[in-house]
């Protein structure tokens, strides 16, 4: 979605919201949370207020008039009736109708409404320095998480990775090879971003930054001698992020023509830039997820930038066998999460064992 309509998009649902979420929406624009994902707790929150109302538990007919009374009084049962509305009722498309949301979605949809809940009852202050309520219902609404092994987990992903020389092979492929299959007309959409797009793609193969991270980089973020980027992580957290010396000189060629070919009269702060209506702006989430997509499908299989970050980790946990070191790398505030990766290594090592 580009950054201007996603902009739109969210202003319209603003204009519909009670004026707690529209503080609530201001103050986590200033952690900042990226606006992809506002966006999505906006659409949440829309369809719950949408469900409160045709469900009768509150009497207004604007959901902006909903009180935070209303919601200091749901009930557990109530949310397990809105539970159990969004896994039951229908869903058209084209072809059949399904029934209910996945799991996944469903989890969302919790994650959302207990950051509005959390903010509500322990973040806000009122004029008292007090919070606008205590009761948090969301407090007592289970999740129920994908159940699935971290062995599982690495089968699944193990051949969504670029590991080994697939790294490097991934960037030449792009560099020399793509073009060869392209009509004239895509060639020429192909070499005027073809640095670009090549200096995202060895960014997050050489770094593991996030997507929402690639997006909110600023020019002045990077430091080419020292090879590090600021980053914003998740909470708001900012982090120097070493890259790997092998997307320096992507890095360099981006740079090299990045102001003469995206901004040439205005200057523009982002470091990965667009052109939308003859003007330079950041390039936005969905668009870095195209462009992974389309030359990782040529290249192999078509894979998400999260995909390159796994692939980040796991190269760096095979080279080291430190936990400590990849969590630091990712940002991740324990070492738990990197559990997967020493399981998808484990597989490398029996497939090379049976080599042998």
């Amino acid at each position: 979605m580009k950054r201007e309509r996603l902009i739109d998009n969210i202003e319209n649902l603003k204009a519909m919201m009670p004026s707690f979420v529209l503080e609530y929406y201001r103050s986590k624009s200033a952690v900042p949370y990226a606006l992809t994902t506002l966006y999505e707790y906006l659409k949440e929150y829309h369809r719950f207020f949408t469900w409160m109302m045709a469900a009768d538990i509150t009497q207004v007919s604007n959901m902006q008039a909903i009180s935070l009374k209303t919601l200091e009084n749901l009930t557990k049962s109530d949310l397990e009736t809105y539970i159990l509305y969004l896994r039951e009722r229908p869903r058209l498309n084209a072809t059949t109708t399904k029934y209910g949301v996945s799991q996944s979605t469903i989890n969302r949809t919790l994650s959302a409404l207990s950051s509005l809940y959390k903010y509500l009852t322990e973040e806000v202050e009122d004029e008292n320095g007090e919070p606008y309520f205590y009761r948090n219902v969301m407090k007592k609404v289970s999740t129920q998480k994908k159940k699935e092994t971290l062995a599982s987990r690495a089968e699944h992903i193990k051949n969504k990775l670029f590991l080994g020389n697939e790294t490097q092979g991934f960037l030449d492929f792009i560099e020399t090879e793509y073009e060869k299959a392209l009509s004239n007309r895509a060639k020429s959409s192909f070499f005027k971003n073809k640095e670009r797009d090549l200096a995202i793609i060895a960014l997050i193969l050489a770094s593991g930054i996030r997507l929402s991270e690639t997006v909110n980089i600023d020019l002045d973020d990077l430091n080419m001698n020292t090879f590090v980027v600021e980053v914003m992580r998740k909470g708001g957290k900012q982090d120097s992020v070493n890259i790997a010396g092998f997307a320096k000189p992507y890095l360099g060629n981006y740079l090299a023509i990045r102001n003469s070919r995206y901004c040439p009269i205005q200057q523009e702060k982002a470091l990965f830039l667009t052109i939308y209506k003859a003007k330079a702006n950041r390039i936005d989430n969905s668009s870095i997820e195209k462009i992974v997509g389309k030359y990782s499908k040529v290249f192999k299989v078509r894979v998400t930038p999260h995909k390159l970050r796994h692939t980040l980790a796991t190269r760096l946990y095979a080279e080291t066998n430190s936990q400590v070191l990849v969590s630091n790398q990712l940002g991740h505030a324990s070492t738990q999460v990197t559990d997967l990766y020493t399981h998808i290594v484990n597989d490398e090592q029996k497939n090379a064992l049976d080599k042998l």
